[in-house]
């Protein structure tokens, strides 16, 4: 976003609601009426205002959804350290029922972007054998069970991941419970690709399958938790009662299933889930299940998020956790979708 485009939406938000000629009366950036009107058309098909009315009757106001889309400099926001950032501490609910439920947090441009990819990959997999897209599925699993369990600080390498996985062959100087990590990843697709249809309607149950699948054999406690959790790196609190959880994930499940496009399904399967924190741990490995698991379920490019940088991902995922912003994290997902069409299948 540029210089012109936020003294525009600042002088929206200022004001309330406000007509063209009030904006070009208002704010000093040196366009003709014409150009404000196209910046102003921009800003409305990127979903950061909002318009009511016809002709010379048209308001403008900020959009429902600026807060959650609006561009932030996530480089900038880590500047300050954790006790310094004023943040959304507590767990937010409104951001699900009243935003999330009721817009889009993907603009036009960006779907038919993603839609552009989608049928690159249908393209490429109509030339593929049933054996060849089961080589290449293969070869996504193990790079998302790796690098899933890498974001987790699991410490084996995507070579000693492949062996394990293929091979079962573990890597000296790891623990158990790392191997166990990735055994179970590899489980939980294969899960999924025995069951496409699994997840779909999601339902707070089937998402606690996931959940055990991926925590099998592990000091992890199964079913939603019933006591506090704290999440390192922030001083967000996701909530503590067993039935505000369980509600919260309930209505994610109803948002998520309403949602015509299974891009946005996928993004805030992703994002609630590791969100509301339902488990004592395991939440954002089962947030990536998920993800992927309704995106397959609809035919599309799974995600492998191979070439995410770790640090960045939790970056990406706090600030959603302490500002409701899903800016960032939406980049991350709409790049690894163009990175797993382009490498895979």
């Amino acid at each position: 976003m540029d210089a012109r485009e936020q003294n525009i939406i600042n002088f929206v938000k200022k004001t309330k609601e406000c007509s063209s000629k009030e904006i070009f009366d208002g704010v000093n950036i040196s366009v003709s009426y014409a150009t404000l009107k196209r910046i102003i058309s921009k800003l409305i098909t990127e979903n950061y205002i909002s318009s009511k009315g016809q002709g010379k009757g048209t308001r403008y106001f900020i959009s429902p959804t600026y807060e959650v889309i609006q561009p932030i400099d996530i480089e900038k926001y880590y500047e300050k350290e954790i006790d310094e950032r004023e943040i959304k501490k507590d767990f937010n609910l409104s951001i699900i029922t009243d935003i999330l439920a009721k817009h889009s947090v993907f603009n036009n441009k960006e779907l038919i972007r993603l839609q552009e990819l989608q049928n690159i990959f249908k393209k490429n997999i109509s030339q593929l054998s049933d054996n060849e897209y089961k080589i290449e599925f293969e070869r996504l699993a193990i790079d998302l069970s790796w690098k899933s369990s890498q974001i987790e600080g699991n410490t084996y390498s995507l070579l000693e991941t492949e062996r394990l996985l293929r091979e079962k062959e573990t890597a000296s100087g790891k623990t158990k419970e790392e191997a166990i990590m990735l055994l179970n990843h590899k489980d939980a697709l294969d899960f999924i690709i025995e069951n496409p249809d699994y997840l779909s309607p999601l339902a707070v149950s089937k998402i606690e399958d996931i959940h055990s699948i991926l925590t099998k054999e592990l000091a992890v406690e199964k079913n939603l938790r019933k006591k506090r959790v704290g999440i390192s790196g922030t001083n967000y609190r996701p909530l503590d009662n067993e039935f505000q959880i369980t509600e919260a994930l309930q209505n994610s499940c109803i948002i998520i299933n309403n949602k015509e496009s299974v891009f946005e399904k996928a993004l805030l399967a992703l994002v609630l889930i590791s969100y509301i924190q339902p488990f004592m741990d395991g939440n954002k490995r089962t947030a990536r299940i998920v993800s992927n698991a309704l995106l397959m379920n609809e035919k599309h490019c799974p995600l492998s998020f191979r070439t995410v940088d770790s640090i960045e991902y939790k970056k990406a995922m706090l600030l959603f956790f302490e500002q409701n912003n899903i800016s960032n994290f939406k980049d991350i997902f709409i790049n690894q979708y163009e990175f797993a069409v382009n490498t895979y299948f």
